[in-house]
């Protein structure tokens, strides 16, 4: 055997690539950077292309742009937002007080199961969905694997995350803004 046998071979196309360099080349026509047989002759080569040298040739000096909206476009924006905007905050202020107990040495676990500290009876909150835990810089609030999720001010819950009073957290469809005594 020789080692002209074992030449590393340059990495193929991937189906990802090429469509990223499909989208390019769409993005390009449609902003009239390139014209209609341009288009047509590089999706071609796009197709066509066994390494990734060969893409990079074909859309070099097309580069992807951020399109800005216009002014008109962010005052529909704006405007359009305002009734969730609204809803949310209303919603908001009407949630249950879900009171921080003193600090303790055990978690308190919060679920649909019946040893639960916190029981909560909805269907879209998990048997054992969430554990609440005194540390010593404050509460942290973990999620336990639950199927809809517990989230904390509109975010999701990976993990665990510090909460104080004043946060918004939901488990399942269940909400609560947090208080302390």
């Amino acid at each position: 055997m020789t080692t002209h046998e074992f030449a590393a071979q340059p990495p193929r196309v991937t189906d990802a690539e090429r469509d990223h360099a499909l989208g390019v080349l769409r993005e390009g026509a449609a902003d009239g950077r390139v014209s209609h047989r341009t288009f047509e002759r590089r999706m071609e080569l796009v197709l066509h292309a066994r390494h990734p040298g060969e893409l990079h040739a074909v859309l070099h000096d097309l580069g992807t742009r951020q399109r800005r909206p216009s002014a008109l476009e962010r005052a529909l924006g704006a405007v359009s937002g305002f009734p969730g905007r609204v809803r949310r905050a209303w919603r908001d202020e009407r949630l249950p007080e879900l009171l921080l107990p003193g600090p303790g040495p055990y978690p308190l676990s919060i679920g649909r199961a019946p040893g639960s500290v916190l029981r909560l009876g909805d269907h879209t909150v998990s048997r054992t969905h969430a554990q609440l835990r005194h540390t010593g810089a404050g509460w942290t609030l973990r999620d336990l694997g639950s199927f809809n999720g517990t989230w904390v001010n509109g975010r999701r819950v990976t993990g665990a995350v510090a909460v104080r009073p004043g946060d918004r957290v939901r488990f399942g469809q269940v909400g609560f803004r947090l208080t302390a005594p």
